[in-house]
């Protein structure tokens, strides 16, 4: 009991990042490997990197790095670290391995995969190629390093727009998000062919949903991740990535919104915010909530799971992404 006490103490200020979304009753049950985190992040000289998908125990009280695609990417280059622990899914921690070649990077779980990047295949790439020659393919991140290596530069949905503009070109290829792809052309001159791959966490907004949310909390402000279906973007008040999403309710303090995007977004974003009421019609992602604290500590204490790439895909992979960071 002496040691359950000490342990509740040492973490308390970490729930008190937390306590208004983590019931009290639910803290005992985290604080454990939350200290232990802490601890071999100290004695291995290893930060962690968390998506804003990640749940609040994570991404408020173990995690180093937060963000989204582009805010990890960037701050991947900059850790001073020997190990990174990649608290999302497996192509975020690619992409962290490929911007730092000499540093072991850790996936909790490997399985921890995503729709979108397993909609694509670098063969796919290069029939796409050949079918439009000269025409630049720019590569969601959301990608595996085998697809992004077959691409001419990255992008994510907070950088798209520039991106796919910034090549100074009449028409891209853009993968492998077709909803992405299709509201960016909504708002460039710029033709975009479009691949057919969806997120399984935005894909199942409707229009119909927006509708009823502004039917039952009349005045709400409803925000929409550009990997929503047009018709649902169309629909909301505003679109862009979970970053500009968290940007927005932090400069406009609406007294009431809703994010349309995955759960764990809204809980991280009302732990900032505690005068703004967050309604909660969000999805799962099954993907990332296969990353848990649990499986924190043990990638820690065992370095597991290795993230590897094969050298010849890495090296073109590398420049797809430095082109992206680049620009």
């Amino acid at each position: 009991m002496p040691s359950d006490i000490a342990l509740l103490a040492r973490t308390a200020p970490l729930y008190d990042r937390v306590k208004r979304v983590i019931p009290a009753i639910e803290w005992p049950v985290f604080a454990d490997d939350v200290d232990a985190i802490l601890e071999l992040k100290r004695r291995r000289n290893a930060v962690i990197l968390a998506h804003n998908y990640q749940t609040p125990e994570i991404f408020h009280c173990v995690a180093d790095v937060v963000g989204d695609s582009l805010a990890l990417a960037r701050k991947a280059m900059e850790v001073d670290a020997d190990i990174i622990v990649l608290a999302g899914v497996h192509f975020m921690a690619e992409t962290a391995k490929l911007l730092n070649p000499d540093k072991t990077v850790l996936i909790p779980d490997r399985a921890a995969g995503c729709s979108l990047a397993e909609s694509i295949r670098p063969e796919d790439v290069r029939l796409l190629r050949q079918t439009h020659p000269g025409v630049p393919i720019v590569t969601y991140v959301n990608t595996s390093a085998a697809v992004k290596a077959e691409s001419d530069i990255c992008c994510t949905s907070g950088n798209a727009r520039a991106i796919v503009e910034g090549l100074g070109v009449s028409r891209v290829i853009m993968l492998p998000d077709e909803y992405l792809a299709r509201n960016i052309a909504a708002e460039t001159d710029v033709e975009i062919i479009a691949w057919k791959g969806h997120c399984e966490v935005h894909e199942r907004f409707s229009p119909r949903e927006v509708r009823q949310l502004r039917e039952d909390h009349p005045g709400i402000i409803i925000l929409a991740h550009p990997e929503c279906p047009p018709d649902v973007v169309a629909e909301a008040d505003f679109s862009g990535s979970t970053a500009v999403m968290s940007d927005y309710v932090a400069v406009n303090k609406p007294p009431r919104v809703v994010l349309l995007t995955e759960c764990s977004m809204s809980d991280n974003v009302a732990v900032e915010h505690p005068d703004v009421e967050f309604v909660r019609p969000c999805n799962l992602c099954p993907h990332m909530k296969r990353i848990t604290l649990a499986n924190i500590r043990q990638s820690l204490e065992t370095n597991s799971h290795v993230v590897t790439i094969d050298p010849a895909v890495a090296v073109r992979a590398r420049q797809a992404v430095e082109r992206m960071l680049a620009l």
